[in-house]
C-alpha cells in the first residue's frame, strides 16, 4: 500500500494542489540548500538532490508542466534542467512574478492552475497570484507566513520532492506511480 501524501494535508491545499497543471520552482534555497560555491576557476557549481529529480520528472510525466525561475544564471542549472527534461527555464529574472505571468499566459493557464515553490523575498510576489503557494522549511518567516503550505524539508534536501509527491497524490496519481516502480 502506497504512503498518503495527503494525510497531514489540509483540505483547502488538496483542493487547491488538485488544479495544479503547472509547477513552478524556484532555484536557489529550493531546488539547492542556498548555498553558493565558485570553483577555482571562479565558475559557480550547484548541488541538487536526486530525490527532487525524479519527482520533477514524475509530475512531468502524468502532465503538470514544471518551470524554474530564478534571478541568478548558472551554468550548472542549465545542464540540471536538461538532465531533467525541464523546457521552462528562466535564469537571470528580477521580476518573477512578471516571468511566471508571461509563462502562464504562453501555457494559456491561469494563475489558480499553477504552484509556485520559493524561500526567499523574491518569491513573495510570485506566489501571491498562484492557486498553490509553497515555501520550504527554511524560509524566510514572511514567505513561510505567505504560504497555502510549507514543506518538512529544507531546500535542497529533498523539499521539491515533498511538492512533487503531494501534487501527484493531489492528482490521484500516488497508485499509478507505486506500482509503476514496484
Amino acid at each position: 500500500m502506497p504512503h498518503d501524501f495527503l494525510a497531514d494535508i489540509p483540505a483547502d491545499v488538496r483542493r487547491r494542489a488538485a488544479q495544479v497543471a503547472l509547477a513552478v520552482f524556484d532555484v536557489d534555497g529550493t531546488l539547492t540548500d542556498g548555498r553558493l560555491w565558485y570553483g577555482a576557476d571562479g565558475r559557480e557549481t550547484k548541488v541538487f538532490h536526486a530525490h527532487d529529480g525524479l519527482g520533477i520528472k514524475r509530475l512531468m510525466a502524468n502532465g503538470i508542466e514544471v518551470a524554474f525561475i530564478t534571478a541568478r544564471v548558472s551554468h550548472a542549472l542549465a545542464e540540471r534542467a536538461g538532465d531533467l527534461g525541464v523546457a521552462h527555464l528562466y535564469q537571470g529574472q528580477s521580476d518573477k512574478r512578471a516571468c511566471l505571468n508571461a509563462l502562464l499566459d504562453a501555457l494559456s493557464l491561469q494563475p489558480q492552475q499553477a504552484a509556485f515553490v520559493g524561500d526567499d523575498l523574491p518569491d513573495l510576489s510570485p506566489m501571491r497570484v498562484v492557486g498553490l503557494a509553497v515555501a520550504v522549511a527554511n524560509a524566510h518567516p514572511w514567505v513561510a507566513g505567505q504560504a497555502h503550505w510549507q514543506t518538512r524539508q529544507p531546500g535542497g534536501y529533498g523539499a521539491a520532492r515533498e511538492v512533487c509527491d503531494m501534487l501527484l497524490a493531489a492528482h490521484g496519481k500516488s497508485a499509478s506511480e507505486y506500482e509503476r516502480f514496484s
